[in-house]
C-alpha cells in the first residue's frame, strides 16, 4: 500500500519545530540537529497546513467517541507484536526523497538508540512498539486520524497547538459547553479522563494496555501530545501523577525524535533479540 507525504512531513516539521539542543542526545544524527529555533509555521509546507486544517476541523468530541467504539474492542486483527510491524512494512511512502528506509528499520532505530543508553528493558520494547498504532492507516483511516499532534477534546482549544486557528471551522467551537478550560472535564481530573484527539497514539495505548508498565504506556498514549508536554496546555486538566509520566514522555520524546538517520540496522541481527524482549512481555497474539 502507497500513501501520501502526510505521515514522514509532519515528522520532519516536528524536528523543525522542536529542535534538539546541542549535546543533549548524543545518538542524534549531526545532519538533523537545529542549533537556532526555527519559525516553522512560516515554513510549513502547504501539505502540512492542509493536513492540520483538516485534522482541526474534523477532530470532535464526536469523532473520537466514535473511533474509540469502533476499535476499542481491538477486533480487527489478530496478529504478534513482530508480525504486525511487518505488516507496517507494507505501508510505503515512495515520494519520501530523503530516505528509502523500512518501517521496521524505523522503529528499531528508536529502539536501538534506547537500548545503547542502557535504559530498562521495557522501555527499549516501548521505544520498538509506540508508532505501531500507523496501522491505522491500512485499515483504511485517513492520515489526518493517524499522525499529527493530539490535544484535548470537549473543551476549550488551546492557542497553544499548532496552527489552532483551524479549529474555527471545528463544530465543537460552537458547543457553549465547551468553550471553558476544563470544558465537559473537571479540574484536576487527569489525563486518563480526558479524550484527546483520535490517532495512532490512543489506538495503540488500546492494544498495549494490559501488557507495558504505567510508564510506558504513558510513552505511547501521550507522546504525540505536544501541546501538553512540550507547550505546557491544559495544565488544569493535570494531576501529581501526570506530572510526573509527562517526565517520563519528556525523556522518551529525544528518542523518538532525533534519532532517525540513513544509518541501517541489521533487522536480520537484531530480531533474536527483540523477539525475546516482546514474549517477556506480550502474548504471541495480540487482539488489534
Amino acid at each position: 500500500m502507497h500513501v501520501g507525504t502526510d505521515v514522514d512531513e509532519w515528522e520532519e516539521t516536528l524536528e523543525a519545530r522542536y529542535p534538539a539542543p546541542p549535546g543533549q542526545f548524543r545518538t542524534v544524527n549531526p545532519e538533523k540537529v537545529k542549533e537556532d529555533f526555527r519559525d516553522y509555521r512560516a515554513e510549513a509546507r502547504p501539505s502540512v497546513r492542509e493536513f492540520y486544517r483538516r485534522n482541526h476541523q474534523q477532530q470532535t468530541l464526536e469523532f473520537v467517541r466514535s473511533k474509540k467504539a469502533e476499535y476499542g474492542a481491538l477486533g480487527r486483527k489478530q496478529m504478534g507484536i513482530w508480525e504486525a510491524m511487518e505488516f507496517l512494512n507494507t505501508l510505503v511512502d515512495d515520494s519520501d526523497p530523503d530516505t528509502d528506509l523500512s518501517q521496521i528499520e524505523h522503529l528499531l532505530q528508536t529502539s536501538e538508540a534506547i537500548r545503547r543508553d542502557g535504559r530498562p528493558r521495557w522501555f527499549i520494547l516501548t521505544g520498538l512498539v509506540h508508532d505501531l498504532g500507523k496501522i491505522l492507516c491500512l485499515f483504511g483511516e485517513p492520515q489526518w486520524a493517524v499522525t499529527g499532534d493530539t490535544f484535548p477534546v470537549g473543551c476549550r482549544f488551546s492557542d497553544r497547538v499548532v496552527f489552532a486557528e483551524f479549529f474555527a471551522d471545528n463544530p465543537d467551537t460552537h458547543v457553549p459547553d465547551y468553550q471553558t478550560p476544563c470544558g465537559i472535564y473537571t479540574e484536576g481530573c487527569g489525563l486518563d479522563q480526558v479524550h484527546l484527539s483520535w490517532g495512532h497514539d490512543e489506538y495503540m495505548y488500546l492494544v498495549t494496555r494490559d501488557y507495558l508498565p504505567e510508564e510506558g504506556l504513558a510513552m505511547i498514549r501521550y507522546h504525540s501530545c505536544y501541546p501538553i508536554h512540550k507547550e505546557g496546555a491544559y495544565s488544569e486538566l493535570l494531576t501529581d501523577r501526570d506530572q510526573e509520566l509527562l517526565g517520563w514522555v519528556r525523556d522518551f520524546n529525544q528518542y523518538d525524535l532525533y534519532s532517525k538517520s540513513h544509518s541501517r540496522p541489521n533487522v536480520a541481527e537484531l530480531r533474536p533479540y527483540y523477539e525475546d524482549l516482546i514474549a517477556e512481555y506480550f502474548p504471541p497474539v495480540v487482539r488489534w
